[in-house]
């Protein structure tokens, strides 16, 4: 089983029936080269990529741009391809109902986890308003994914977003499954270390990458921290993740299966780990 942890869904054909909306879309989120994708095209880069399947992230910043991608688009996406696809949900920490509304997203819409991105909606992870937050997710237990480390969205702050800005929900949520994505790059090491202290602790492999996939995957898992960190210490808090549509799953998959990972730790990083972070996939 392959699974890609990491994947924005904004300009899938089906959710994007409103030009209007497109267009914001490719503004918020600085993505202009993309076109919509049908659902065939998508399952033909999974083939190409041998995912079998994908986790699509939301974005709710309704506090300031607005809900890009809704948890009800999320939901329709799943219910087109429930082989293919597991839905997260996203709530803006700053709107006064999104512990009700996160809520709803894993009771009636059956999502499987939360998205989060501090840097965009400028709320610190250790932020009292995120506490209905993680109580709700601890109620269901459904893990959160953060954007954590660089991104490249308008209107980010990376302060936000440095791995140990989370180490007080760690420390203070231990039944909470927390994923960094981006592998909190550039702090890739701090983002080891909580990982090696907090075994609720994960990160994916979506790094925001410049060069190419396999020289930026050489120098951030074999040379930032060593191969054998990954392969001894960290090996079932890893996940495959592309940050798909601004970087290619091919060339991401591809990259990560070449870095000389043990045969039982690529198992583990390319779909077991997540399948242990998700809670499984009923």
């Amino acid at each position: 089983m392959f699974i890609d942890i990491h994947v924005h869904p904004a300009f899938y054909e089906p959710i994007n029936e409103d030009p209007v909306k497109e267009d914001l879309r490719h503004d918020a989120l600085d993505i202009h080269k993309n076109g919509t994708a049908p659902l065939e095209h998508i399952f033909n880069q999974m083939r190409c990529a041998g995912l079998d399947k994908l986790c699509l992230l939301p974005e709710d910043y309704s506090g300031s741009v607005g809900c890009l991608v809704t948890n009800e688009e999320i939901k329709k996406l799943v219910d087109m391809a429930p082989d293919k696809f597991i839905g997260f949900a996203s709530v803006d920490p700053r709107d006064p109902e999104a512990a009700q509304k996160l809520e709803h997203a894993f009771r009636d819409l059956k999502l499987k986890g939360l998205k989060l991105h501090p840097g965009r909606v400028h709320v610190m992870p250790s932020d009292p308003i995120m506490e209905p937050i993680y109580a709700v997710c601890e109620k269901y237990n459904k893990p959160i994914l953060f954007h954590a480390g660089l991104s490249w969205e308008p209107d980010t702050l990376t302060s936000y977003c440095q791995p140990m800005a989370f180490e007080s929900v760690a420390a203070n949520h231990p039944n909470l499954r927390i994923c960094l994505g981006h592998f909190g790059w550039p702090w890739v090491r701090e983002t080891a270390m909580l990982m090696v202290k907090y075994p609720n602790v994960y990160a994916d492999t979506g790094a925001l990458y410049f060069d190419n996939a396999k020289e930026f995957y050489t120098q951030m898992l074999t040379r930032d921290i060593p191969i054998t960190w990954i392969d001894r210490s960290l090996r079932h808090q890893v996940m495959f993740g592309s940050n798909n549509p601004r970087f290619e799953q091919i060339r991401m998959a591809q990259a990560i299966q070449e870095l000389g990972f043990r045969e039982s730790t690529l198992e583990l990083i390319m779909g077991k780990n997540a399948i242990e972070f998700l809670g499984g996939l009923d």
